[in-house]
């Protein structure tokens, strides 16, 4: 007895593999001779996991190049809207090339009717390679280049009214004619990315004056727009601060006094600002002055009307040789004679569906800078193409504005582009990394 109960309690190797065999036997499912080991339980599982084995036992790639990385990190529906957008304003450009052409020929120099074309095609290139360098930096890198651009367009800003370049009774560029630039378009991007972050800073200290800092800053660029003068900017800079402050949570009271505060400048500008009180009055009268003639917004609604539903057809256009500055301000219009309201009316869609992409894409984004950055560089590109759009239809006053990436123009095209890159590079995101993310969280992780 005590040798029998002394093995229990001290079992050799042998006794201990023989009663885990046992077990192992007790526990096996005994296989039916009626199943047959293709049609199996065990079958049926080999079968469904099949397609994963194949998949592991793939070789996988020992490194990744860092623009295979941004092809499956970038969102690739915004970048081709985006890139519909400049398809149009390649053939748009070529049909209103010819107008300016002719505007900037002289009796001894004749330039080719498609100057303007070869050139924004130059534009585009640049803009792309600006663009796509852009989007592949990191989201703290990007953000760090915003703000810096912010700090130095902005001291190129201070010196456009002390060194700037005068063309057509503004002085709104630096540079000379070989290498021109329009400080206020660069700046317009980088001041979205820069707002956005210095309000974010109030969720992590609510005690921060970003809103009066942010309000200080907004005021100094407008007077130095107003100062150019570009009343246009001034407006867009504005309504932009408004839209950051609304996006970021800010109290109706302090919304309502915005409000009530931008209608007041208004006021003060048709007051006392001649620039902004003769494009009111030229809107708001236009008949005061029969022998001058049309002026331009009504210039542009005659021409986009001129082609009616389906327009007159590539290079048919008549009433565009009427039309100041054809290739920039009012190439909406342009496109309305000769490819129809249809055509008009899809590219107001393709800046929709831009906004609501951006805006779908931050759905579930939980980073405050990201979201005010991203939704406000969109909301700023649909508010140039509004506005834009709006001055050919005849619902604005002229304001001078480009209509993003199919306005010919070197410094909105490229500035356009960086923005464009930085919000490419805010919306990056890993999907494999997301859906790993998915599956921890359903797992209770």
């Amino acid at each position: 007895m005590s040798d029998e109960t002394g093995m229990q309690d001290d079992p050799t190797s042998a006794n201990r593999l023989a009663q885990l065999d046992l077990a192992l036997t007790s526990l096996r499912p005994r296989t039916s001779p009626r199943v047959s080991p293709r049609t199996g339980p065990r079958a049926t599982i080999d079968r469904a996991l099949a397609p994963l084995k194949a998949r592991q036992a793939r070789p996988l790639p020992r490194e990744r190049t860092a623009l295979a990385v941004w092809f499956w990190e970038i969102d690739r529906v915004l970048l081709g809207l985006i890139v519909v957008l400049i398809a149009i304003g390649l053939v748009a450009v070529a049909a209103a090339s010819p107008v300016g052409a002719i505007d900037r020929s002289t009796r001894d120099v004749a330039v080719n009717p498609l100057h303007y074309f070869y050139r924004h095609l130059m534009w585009i290139s640049v803009g792309m390679v600006v663009m796509i360098g852009t989007s592949m930096l990191p989201r703290t890198q990007a953000r760090r280049l915003a703000v810096g651009l912010a700090l130095a367009f902005g001291v190129c800003l201070i010196l456009v009214p002390l060194v700037g370049t005068q063309i057509n009774g503004a002085t709104r560029w630096l540079g000379g004619a070989a290498l021109r630039f329009q400080p206020s378009e660069f700046l317009k991007p980088a001041y979205v990315v820069a707002t956005a972050w210095l309000l974010s800073l109030k969720a992590r200290d609510p005690s921060l004056p970003v809103v009066p800092l942010t309000g200080m800053l907004t005021g100094i660029v407008a007077l130095l727009l107003m100062r150019q003068p570009d009343f246009g900017q001034t407006v867009v800079f504005c309504v932009m601060w408004g839209v950051l402050l609304l996006m970021a949570g800010e109290s109706m009271k302090l919304l309502g006094g915005f409000v009530a505060g931008f209608v007041g400048l208004i006021v003060l500008a048709y007051l006392f600002y001649e620039n902004g009180r003769q494009r009111i009055d030229a809107f708001l009268r236009p008949e005061q002055d029969p022998a001058a003639g049309p002026d331009q917004v009504e210039l542009a609604y005659r021409t986009i009307t001129h082609g009616g539903l389906f327009g007159v057809g590539p290079g048919g256009g008549t009433a565009k040789f009427n039309l100041p500055e054809a290739h920039t301000d009012y190439i909406f219009s342009v496109i309305g004679e000769e490819f129809g309201l249809i055509a008009c009316i899809a590219i107001a869609i393709v800046y929709f569906a831009i906004v609501a992409r951006v805006l779908w894409r931050l759905l579930d984004e939980e980073d405050t800078f990201i979201i005010l950055a991203a939704g406000g560089l969109a909301v700023e590109m649909a508010m140039q193409a509004i506005i834009n759009i709006g001055v050919n239809i005849q619902l604005f006053p002229s304001k001078g504005m480009t209509l993003p990436f199919i306005s010919y123009g070197g410094s909105s095209m490229i500035a356009l582009c960086g923005g464009v890159g930085l919000l490419l590079a805010f919306t990056r995101r890993n999907p494999y990394m997301a859906r790993s993310s998915n599956v921890g969280n359903r797992s209770g992780r």
